[in-house]
């Protein structure tokens, strides 16, 4: 109670003391608005106000200004300047930076096509504060009633004509000077993609006509001309050099300096597909890793585009610490272009250490590991990755879940060996040479300790990946997963109670000895096309996987015959049969710099067959946790309208609470509070089901006709700390409808609040 008392006290004396150390005639900027009758977001305007309030903090009001006044007038004393320099001193209204900043908004509002705006400023004075509103009107805006290339070069428009890119000014828009600047940046792109290596968006510049007296606005984007008079030069790349492996740190004895440029001293030089490749005598690089990743091509028009493809292509390759590229105008011919390409060398050999701390579904640990990594195997670019790993994990379940409630520990050992391109036979070379292509080869084995048994898992897989559409669209092909799943061991108490458990056939078949031999290809698409901060960005997932197409063919072949249970085996060992298919789409929608809107939409479906009565556990689908329905914690919805219950005393929802069908759809409101914070307002909904009526799972059967019934609510708030390089999500979801409740009790929004809560933490967004 005295702390509470003590709390409220500091905040009313810090509140009541923000004039202290305002002196006389002067006042303390308190607060400043913007009302105004444009289509702008008031969060954008304000940042054209050049004098800012001191800063405030929802419910704690000006705290930095608080803490500053707290401090004595003695600057002379330590503590007195410590103070200080920890608040924020006080900011003094001025009557000129209220000018600039007037003069500011209304600049802004012109360049927006409110060419005939006017803005007022409005003060109100209590104390020795004051606040200022800037009254700004727009009137009506200039829109474009007529958009067209007239640029004088001839061979620059015959390609404007032909280039099948939109320009984005459009009949009816406002007249934008953000969205002509924006024009002019496409248009300078496209030039320097088709051969104008020196070209400039500054050498484009619009004529508009505003003399129409109905507030439209006919636009011409023209060229100015060269001083000679003379066409801009289209250059093609004439001379390609690649220095491979050059290291200038062994300058004594490797290399030598030719004015700017380094080469070797004992080189070794090759022509390969119109290109030199200079090697010393390490052999860095094979030639074909060298052509395959560079799209400088002799002959061809000089592109940016090509220039980044060479960048990204080489940088992809861990073998290469950095890429240099010097293109410049050729001395053969002034309308070619040569180009000389640097590669400076890693270290092949990486050795790693990490003590990583886990927490999954809110149970701590930690897993350390070793691992190494050759960068350079074959000499192109292939990657040898060995880790060893364990982990340990402290248990918090219930006390009546002898499956969730005992710490457990695991080890294991991964191998991965990637190569930069495709290996496969019958392939075409252009095909198997994709830069973008990349093979793995991965073999991986577990050991699971838990009291009660034994659990280990062997895999090895086969991955193809490549990306297209300008790397906006990047594919994976697992060709075979194999996963063999057995438990060595196992203990009486838990075989009685689980594995032979007739009650709970889901559970038995989790914990049974299996293989998964599967196959499976994702795609994702992201549109990263933002020409304006406010250009929407949308994400689309898909994955498809099968599995049991290799087991079948052997067994088929080898005439296996089922057992008693029907299943057929391979080694002794059942085999899983089932399809799998999931899509995810998710939107984002910018109102302001700072004011976001998101949607996300996601689908699954599962089915087994054949040999299999029920999905293995792993491929499964949940409900609830950080990424999906944030009222619920990890793996505790559904499916369906299923209600946790105990049996004999024992919970074991942890495998009950899993389905074949999963539907799921989220809005997200996002506001930055700062440039550090993020406020967010969510609602989740959605669920999961199963396909067939299990017993174990009664409700969890999707019907058509009652579904929707079914369907899971959940809103809640957020914080995310923007670092720049990672986000990080604080999430406090709440049920708002619970179909795990009887019919007329479901609606739980005000019922029991800090029970129906769930608290997620987050790496990124959620979608």
């Amino acid at each position: 109670m005295k702390q509470k008392i003590i709390y409220v006290l500091l905040l009313v004396f810090m509140g009541c003391n923000t004039t202290k150390n305002i002196p006389e005639g002067s006042y303390l900027l308190d607060d400043f608005n913007i009302k105004h009758d444009t289509k702008n977001a008031t969060s954008d305007l304000e940042d054209f106000v050049r004098q800012q309030p001191n800063s405030s903090l929802l419910i704690f009001g000006k705290v930095g200004l608080g803490i500053y006044n707290m401090a004595g007038q003695d600057t002379s004393k330590w503590m007195t300047r410590m103070i200080r320099k920890i608040g924020q001193e006080p900011v003094i209204f001025s009557n000129s930076q209220t000018a600039i900043s007037a003069n500011q908004l209304k600049k802004q509002l012109n360049n927006q096509g409110y060419l005939d705006a006017a803005v007022d400023t409005t003060l109100k004075i209590k104390g020795k504060k004051i606040s200022v509103t800037y009254n700004l009107n727009g009137g009506t805006p200039y829109l474009i009633r007529n958009y067209q290339y007239t640029l004088s070069d001839t061979t620059m428009a015959r390609i404007m004509s032909r280039v099948p890119i939109k320009p984005l000014l459009n009949k009816g828009d406002m007249f934008d000077m953000d969205m002509l600047e924006q024009e002019r940046i496409q248009v300078n792109n496209i030039m320097r993609n088709v051969g104008y290596f020196d070209f400039s968006k500054e050498y484009l510049y619009f004529k508009a006509d505003t003399t129409l007296n109905s507030h439209e606005v006919d636009l011409y984007l023209d060229i100015y001309p060269k001083k000679d008079s003379l066409p801009y030069t289209r250059y093609k790349i004439n001379k390609v050099t690649v220095i491979s492996g050059l290291n200038t740190l062994n300058s004594a004895t490797d290399a030598r300096q030719v004015g700017n440029r380094w080469f070797f001293r004992n080189a070794d030089t090759t022509e390969v597909k119109g290109m030199k490749i200079i090697h010393g005598r390490n052999n860095f690089l094979r030639n074909s890793t060298i052509t395959r990743n560079n799209f400088l091509q002799k002959d061809t028009y000089y592109s940016d585009f090509a220039l980044n493809r060479t960048y990204e292509g080489y940088g992809k390759i861990g073998a290469i610490k950095q890429t240099n590229i010097d293109v410049n105008p050729s001395s053969e011919d002034s309308t070619k272009l040569d180009a000389v390409i640097t590669l400076l060398p890693a270290n092949a050999h990486w050795f790693s250490t990490a003590i990583d701390g886990t927490n999954s579904a809110g149970d701590l640990g930690i897993a350390p590991s070793i691992s190494y990594q050759h960068q350079n195997l074959f000499n192109g670019g292939e990657r040898l990755n060995i880790k060893l790993k364990g982990a340990y994990e402290f248990i918090t379940g219930s006390k009546n879940t002898d499956l969730m409630n005992q710490s457990f520990y695991e080890y294991g050992i991964e191998t991965s060996l990637s190569f930069p391109m495709f290996l496969f036979p019958w392939l075409k070379k252009s095909w198997r040479e994709q830069p973008s292509a990349t093979t793995q080869f991965s073999i991986g084995l577990n050991n699971q300790h838990r009291p009660e048994y034994t659990r280990q898992f062997f895999n090895g897989t086969i991955t193809y990946g490549w990306s297209s559409k300008r790397n906006t669209l990047r594919h994976n092909l697992d060709v075979i997963d194999i996963n063999y799943i057995r438990m060595p061991w196992v203990s009486e108490r838990f075989d009685s109670l689980y594995l032979k458990n007739p009650n709970n056939p889901l559970l038995k078949e989790s914990y049974s000895n299996q293989l998964v031999a599967r196959t499976a290809y994702t795609f994702t698409l992201v549109n990263n096309r933002r020409f304006t901060t406010l250009y929407p960005t949308f994400t689309l997932r898909g994955a498809f996987e099968v599995a049991g197409l290799l087991p079948r063919l052997v067994t088929s072949i080898n005439s296996a015959k089922p057992d008693e249970n029907g299943q057929k085996k391979i080694l002794g060992v059942a085999y899983a049969e089932y399809v799998k298919g999931s899509i995810d789409y998710a939107r984002t929608f910018y109102f302001s710099k700072r004011h976001s809107f998101a949607y996300h939409i996601g689908l699954g479906l599962a089915h087994p067959y054949g040999n299999s009565d029920v999905l293995p556990f792993e491929r499964r689908f949940f409900a609830g946790g950080a990424n999906s329905i944030r009222g619920w914690s990890t793996r505790s919805l559904g499916p369906g309208s299923y209600k946790r219950s105990t049996q004999n005393g024992i919970e074991t929802d942890f495998v009950n609470q899993t389905g074949d069908m999963k539907l799921e759809f989220s809005i997200e409101n996002r506001m930055k509070i700062s440039e550090l914070f993020e406020f967010a307002q969510f609602i989740d909904a959605g669920n999961i089901w199963t396909l067939k009526n299990y017993e174990n799972q009664p409700g969890g059967q999707f019907k058509f006709n009652s579904f929707y019934k079914e369907i899971a609510v959940a809103y809640g708030l957020g914080l995310r700390l923007d670092l720049g390089f990672l986000l990080i999500r604080f999430d406090l979801g709440t049920k708002a409808y619970d179909p795990g409740q009887d019919q007329s009790d479901r609606f739980v929004m005000f019922k029991r609040p800090l029970k129906n809560m769930a608290f997620h933490f987050g790496i990124g967004y959620p979608f």
